[in-house]
């Protein structure tokens, strides 16, 4: 029985992933998810008790799917490197797409993601902290300054990514990652 709801639960998400991609949280209903799942619209509560927790669960799981946390164990600046890697692949795929078009509907206060993307990005800046600090930054207000930076400085690059096909992210996150290599040193 849990295989099978472990299988459900990953359809519903994959469903989702590519639902919200494509026509965003809002406009997205239990009954599409359903429909591309395979699996009954009553199932989907089940799993993730409303709408907002399965948009949680697939922000999460995107992310977690490249950068798991606590993944990067590399020490100093490799632990950078490693990151910076990790968040360059992440870009190119249909996860970061959807993302991106989440994150036009949180930019609204009363939309209905804008909370689940406020804890997002705290958590994002929780984890860039932990990575700088393991890569030999000292803690203090100082760090957590710095890792608001870098989440912002990320995810603006990748959202000029999905604008602009030709835009270099490559370039551009290597450019970024000498920045915070050159902060730490």
């Amino acid at each position: 029985m849990d295989e099978i709801g472990d299988e459900s639960r990953r359809r519903i998400l994959d469903a989702a992933e590519i639902l919200f991609g494509q026509k965003g949280f809002a406009r997205t209903s239990f009954v599409d998810i359903a429909q591309l799942s395979g699996i009954s619209r009553g199932s989907i509560p089940w799993h993730f008790e409303n709408k907002d927790g399965l948009l949680i669960a697939v922000v999460e799981r995107a992310i977690d799917e490249f950068i798991p946390a606590g993944s990067i164990k590399s020490a100093g600046p490799e632990g950078v490197r490693e990151l910076f890697q990790r968040v360059k692949e992440w870009m190119h795929t249909p996860a970061a797409a959807m993302l991106y078009m989440l994150l036009t509907e949180a930019v609204s206060k009363d939309g209905p993601v804008h909370d689940h993307y406020l804890q997002f990005f705290a958590n994002r800046r929780k984890a860039a902290v932990h990575v700088l600090v393991s890569a030999g930054a000292e803690k203090g207000d100082e760090i957590y300054q710095i890792a608001s930076v870098v989440n912002g400085a990320i995810f603006g690059l990748g959202l000029q990514r999905q604008l602009d096909p030709n835009f270099d992210l490559a370039a551009a996150m290597d450019g970024l990652e000498k920045l915070i290599e050159r902060q730490l040193n």
